[in-house]
């Protein structure tokens, strides 16, 4: 039986139905639904925020005295130790006394001697004055007399002040504690000839309680830390590696010059330091307290981003979708933000999940903090 192919729109009439069909399901199917960003958000609150100013500073000595002689001599005695705490006007080292006991003793020989010439020379001038208002010795005499007793005199004075002076100086032999405070290493030991101020200190005495901390801040905060101490005393805090806790103190002191290399400006705190946590030498960081803003608007900083045009924020509105808004930032304190303008008090804003978010992306918030 001869071959009959079969007609050509025979063969493609089911396939296009079956594309026909397919069409028409797909049509009939509902859009997939558009998938949630999780986020985790806060609300943005009115809080107390101080306005602080950190900064390392170095912890000085208030006051620090390198001791030496006023004397020549040979040092007899030590009283005082490596390290040690010192009172005011404790004894440290004994020079050897005698040269300067015989100088004082030089002296009063001289002072007793010139004594002696100044009460004769009185004595004359008593006696001749009467005979001299009534003509029986020459004017010229009478005025000899006059000046051997004020010779005399002068030299009594001069005689006085030399024993003085040896007595300072044999006071010198016995070296005492200017100051309150912590001693360093002894320098020299008992047996040596010391020189009076020599470059060679005996010891070094440091005061440590109360104590200085030194640190700089920009230049461009010298009108805010000076309208501050305007208002009353700046609290500082200090603290560091091997510090318990903060330390407490006081500004004390803002220099009067802004530093045009490096464009800061010094200022020292004081503390009380009686537990002596600070020694000088020592690195501390520094917190100082400018004030505070009662009603600040804050936010934390991970919700804060930068981007081309400054910070924003991911606020969530009523239909759970993220818009973003830009926003400005006065400051940071302990992670957190303070918002001049852009955000309102209640308003929802994302603190992380930024990433996953565009200006009106819907999301799912996973755990929400006031």
């Amino acid at each position: 039986m001869p071959f009959s192919p079969r007609p050509f729109y025979s063969r493609t009439l089911p396939m296009v139905a079956l594309l026909i069909a397919l069409s028409a399901c797909s049509r009939s199917l509902p859009p997939p639904a558009e998938e949630a960003a999780p986020v985790s958000t806060v609300q943005a609150a009115k809080k107390s925020l101080p306005e602080l100013v950190t900064a390392v500073g170095n912890v000085e000595a208030i006051n620090s005295v390198a001791v030496k002689s006023l004397v020549d001599g040979q040092l007899l005695e030590s009283d005082v130790r490596d390290g040690q705490v010192v009172s005011k006007g404790q004894l440290l080292f004994r020079i050897d006394p005698r040269p300067a006991q015989a100088a004082l003793a030089q002296t009063n020989a001289a002072l007793a001697k010139d004594v002696a010439a100044r009460d004769l020379a009185h004595a004359q001038v008593v006696r001749y004055q009467p005979v001299a208002t009534k003509g029986f010795i020459s004017a010229d005499q009478m005025q000899q007399y006059l000046t051997a007793e004020e010779a005399a005199a002068a030299s009594v004075k001069v005689d006085q002040a030399n024993v003085e002076a040896a007595k300072l100086t044999l006071a010198y032999t016995d070296i005492h504690a200017p100051l309150a405070g912590r001693t360093g290493r002894v320098l020299v030991q008992p047996g040596n000839l010391v020189k009076a101020n020599d470059t060679q200190a005996l010891l070094t005495i440091n005061q440590i309680a109360p104590i200085y901390v030194a640190f700089s801040v920009a230049g461009r905060l010298v009108d805010r830390v000076r309208a501050a101490q305007a208002r009353g005393t700046l609290k500082v805090e200090a603290a560091g590696d091997g510090i318990s806790g903060k330390i407490g103190g006081d500004l004390s002191f803002v220099d009067n010059a802004v530093d045009p290399a490096t464009n800061t400006v010094k200022l020292r705190a004081s503390f009380a330091n009686a537990d002596e946590r600070l020694w000088p030498g020592q690195f501390v960081n520094i917190v100082l307290t400018l004030g505070s803003d009662a009603d600040a608007l804050v936010i934390p900083d991970a919700a804060v981003k930068d981007g081309p045009d400054g910070n924003y924020v991911f606020v969530i509105d009523a239909g759970q979708r993220a818009r973003q808004r830009a926003v400005t930032v006065t400051r940071s304190v302990n992670g957190e933000s303070m918002i001049a303008s852009g955000l309102s008090a209640g308003e929802t804003v994302v603190t992380d999940g930024q990433s996953r978010l565009a200006d009106g992306t819907r999301v799912t918030v996973m755990n929400e903090s006031k």
